[in-house]
């Protein structure tokens, strides 16, 4: 259901002069989507409130409902054509009605941590670049098909939302923003097992991944108290992004996701100085991929004691800052930084204030269309770390668009992790035993048997001119066949 109309509507914006990339498709049919989302939204919460007697306010007014302008039904409980707007009329109610009431909400919304303010910052920063009201009805058609009432749709259209974030991650990638492939944050999440009461926090959250899969998660803990679901739903994620539209999608993504007012700010984090962080201020969880390969300008790294020109280093530093003693965190990261003589200050001052206690390598091809190689680093605040476990991953193929991380790829790293056991692709380094002018920390499995060829190279070449002989031979017996 969801997948066909996904399709549907990603053909009519390929056909739309206002839209030219993966970005603009997941963009414009989000603010679609979401008002038919809100729409159900209300319809739950009415007849909710119907069942015990109450009367319930709507967020939308009249004029302005999915069912008044978008799908007027008729009695067959179609859409009624003659009712609904269409071409023009409907672009000219969408940019100079619908969006200055809707964008309006941030100023009038009572409270910053509520739906009515975030649907104000959604269309005060998003914006209508459809220019053909024609296909903005046949997109409306087709959403309006859509049920979210149930759990198992809700699930399908989340997970189809994610791989339209997935095409747009990969479509706009820049300055080493990758889409973290899910297999991998259910991995970090499952290592760090965040816990119904804990708050937890991402500042560079992007899609909004991480905090959607520590929600499923913590969502799963058994027996969950009144209160404790209100935690999750207000209590418990954090997350910042400095861009427009991925602040936006993240949002979005998470309100689809079941958290109807997701904490997100969007700010620049790194405009904040780490030394004036305090602790109301500071998280049990930090789930991230910061981004890597930009740079910062100098005003930026006044705001840190080790400075740097390396986003993530910068970011790094504010993780192990706005971590509570005892926090733990999981966090994506180029796999130089193990080694860079840039990085030297960074990796002492983290493995003196932190436990570093698990590092996974990942291999080339792991953040799909790159061949980025990274690591995620896992420690928890509070005592120097003694002992590190690491794991080489190897799914035994090459990753790629067309064989990409699966969840079974990290079966053996999460069982494993558990006792730190050692094999061929795990083992553990005392810090002791890391050069304490370098700390360097670069992967180099001791395990790992490595085919070493003693023959000497006249044998060698005696091995070639044999199966040069024998290539001669089945050819000559190919030719006498045909």
């Amino acid at each position: 259901m969801f997948e066909n109309a996904f399709k549907y509507v990603d053909d009519i914006l390929r056909k739309d002069a206002g839209c030219s990339t993966a970005l603009d498709y997941v963009e414009q049919s989000s603010w679609i989507l979401f008002l038919k989302y809100l729409d159900e939204f209300e319809n739950d919460r009415s007849a909710s409130a119907a069942l015990t007697g109450a009367k319930y306010e709507p967020i939308i007014k009249p004029e302005f409902q999915w069912k008044t302008w978008a799908a007027p039904k008729g009695k067959d409980g179609k859409i009624d054509l003659n009712a609904a707007l269409t071409g023009d009329d409907l672009l000219d109610f969408i940019n100079e009605k619908l969006w200055k009431y809707l964008a309006g909400f941030k100023q009038t919304a009572t409270d910053p941590d509520t739906l009515e303010y975030k649907i104000g910052e959604i269309y005060g920063e998003v914006k209508n670049k459809l220019q053909s009201g024609y296909n903005i009805r046949e997109i409306i058609t087709a959403f309006d098909e859509l049920k979210f009432g149930s759990a198992e749709n809700k699930h399908e259209m989340s997970v189809l939302y994610e791989d339209k974030i997935k095409g747009m991650g990969n479509a706009g990638r820049n300055g080493g923003e990758y889409y973290t492939p899910r297999p991998l944050i259910r991995a970090m999440v499952k290592i760090i097992d965040p816990k119904v009461g804990e708050r937890v926090y991402d500042p560079a959250v992007g899609s909004a991944g991480f905090l959607c899969e520590a929600y499923d998660h913590m969502r799963q803990q058994k027996n969950l108290s009144t209160d404790q679901l209100d935690q999750l739903q207000k209590r418990t994620f954090v997350g910042k992004e400095v861009k427009s539209l991925a602040y936006i999608i993240g949002t979005m993504n998470m309100i689809l996701h079941g958290i109807e007012a997701p904490r997100i700010i969007h700010t620049n984090t790194l405009t904040e100085n780490v030394m004036d962080i305090q602790e109301k201020d500071r998280f049990d969880v930090i789930l991230a991929n910061p981004p890597f390969g930009g740079s910062e300008r100098p005003e930026v790294q006044q705001n840190f004691p080790i400075r740097s020109g390396e986003t993530a280093y910068l970011f790094l530093q504010h993780f192990i800052r706005s971590l509570k003693a005892g926090g733990r965190a999981a966090i994506v990261i180029k796999n130089t930084f193990l080694s860079n003589g840039d990085a030297e200050a960074l990796r002492k001052e983290l493995m003196d204030t932190c436990n570093l206690h698990t590092i996974l390598d990942c291999p080339g091809g792991t953040f799909t269309g790159t061949g980025v190689k990274t690591v995620v680093l896992f420690f928890t605040k509070g005592q120097p770390t003694r002992d590190i476990w690491f794991y080489q991953l190897n799914p035994g193929r090459n990753l790629g668009k067309t064989n990409p991380l699966n969840d079974k790829d990290l079966a053996d790293f999460i069982e494993l992790q558990k006792k730190k056991s050692e094999s061929e692709n795990s083992w553990t380094i005392k810090v002791t035993d890391v050069d304490q002018t370098t700390f360097d920390l670069s992967v180099k499995n001791p395990n790992k048997v490595e085919i070493v060829d003693n023959r000497t190279p006249a044998e060698i070449l005696d091995e070639i001119q044999r199966l040069d002989e024998e290539s001669t031979q089945l050819l000559a017996k190919i030719r006498e066949l045909l």
